[in-house]
C-alpha cells in the first residue's frame, strides 16, 4: 500500500473519538469535484510525498493512550489485498478503525465488518443510483454500490453515509432521489462542497451553496433516517 500522508490528530472524522488519519493512496472513481487528486491520479500519486508504514506504525506506538482510533481514508483503501493485515497491526495496538468508502469493493467492506476488523464505516454517496457512472467519472458497476449499501444497512458495524453537496451537479431534486436510495439508513450527513484543488479545475471556479439552501435541502430528507445533519 501507498500512504500518501499522515495526519496527526482529528476530533472531527473519527466520530466521538480523538483520532489520527492516514491517508492510502489509489482510487477507481475520478470524481470531478474531489479535492484529493495527489490521492487518485497515478502521476500525481507518483511525486506526492509518502510515509514508510515502519514510520507510520513508531507513529502509533509514540501516541498509544493520546490517541482512540485511526481513520483510514483515500483515495479508496478498499482497493488494497494487504488492507485486513494493516488494520490487524493497527487493532493490534488498542486502536479503534473507521474505514472511508467509496463502496466499489463489497467483498472487502463484507471481510473487514466479519472479520470485526472496523468499529466505524463511512460511506460516500455520489449521485443518483441511475447516474452514478456520469457522477464518479467512470464507468462502474452500481451492483457493487448497492451491495456496499445493502451490508452496512444490516448495522453490524457502527456506520454512517454522506454526500459532499456540489452545485452544477447536486440539485435539492437529486439530493432527494439520492435520500430515497439509501432510506432507511442510521445516519446520512450532507457536506457543502469547497472549491479548493480538484481533478477537474473547472470545479475550482464554483461557489459552495449558502447554508439556507443545505438546510432546506435537510429539512427535505430528515423523515428518511435515524440522524441526518448538515456537517
Amino acid at each position: 500500500m501507498i500512504l500518501g500522508g499522515l495526519q496527526k490528530t482529528t476530533l472531527i472524522d473519527f466520530p466521538g473519538k480523538i483520532a489520527a488519519t492516514v491517508f492510502i493512496s489509489g482510487c477507481s472513481f475520478r470524481c470531478p469535484w474531489c479535492y484529493s487528486p495527489e490521492l487518485v491520479l497515478p502521476e500525481r500519486i507518483k511525486s506526492h510525498p509518502q510515509i514508510s508504514e515502519k514510520e507510520f506504525f513508531n507513529f502509533l506506538k509514540e501516541r498509544k493512550g493520546l490517541l482512540e482510533g485511526i481513520c483510514i481514508t483515500g483515495g479508496e483503501p478498499s482497493l488494497n489485498k494487504d488492507l485486513p493485515d494493516f488494520i490487524k497491526k493497527i487493532k493490534k495496538l488498542g486502536y479503534l478503525a473507521k474505514l472511508d468508502t467509496n463502496g466499489s469493493n463489497p467483498q472487502m467492506l463484507k471481510k473487514l465488518i466479519d472479520e470485526k476488523l472496523v468499529d466505524y464505516v463511512a460511506m460516500d454517496i455520489k449521485g443518483p443510483k441511475e447516474r452514478y457512472s456520469e457522477f464518479v467519472g467512470r464507468k462502474i458497476d452500481i451492483k457493487k454500490i448497492q451491495r456496499s449499501i445493502d451490508i452496512l444497512k444490516q448495522g453490524k458495524t457502527d456506520y454512517e453515509f454522506r454526500s459532499t453537496v456540489v452545485p452544477s451537479l447536486h440539485t435539492k431534486e437529486v439530493v432527494i432521489e439520492m435520500a430515497k436510495w439509501i432510506r432507511g439508513a442510521k445516519r446520512y450527513y450532507l457536506q457543502n462542497f469547497r472549491p479548493e484543488k480538484t481533478i477537474d479545475p473547472k470545479f475550482e471556479k464554483i461557489k459552495p451553496y449558502p447554508q439556507e439552501y443545505l438546510l432546506e435541502i435537510q429539512k427535505a430528507i430528515s423523515p428518511f433516517f435515524e440522524i441526518c445533519q448538515l456537517r
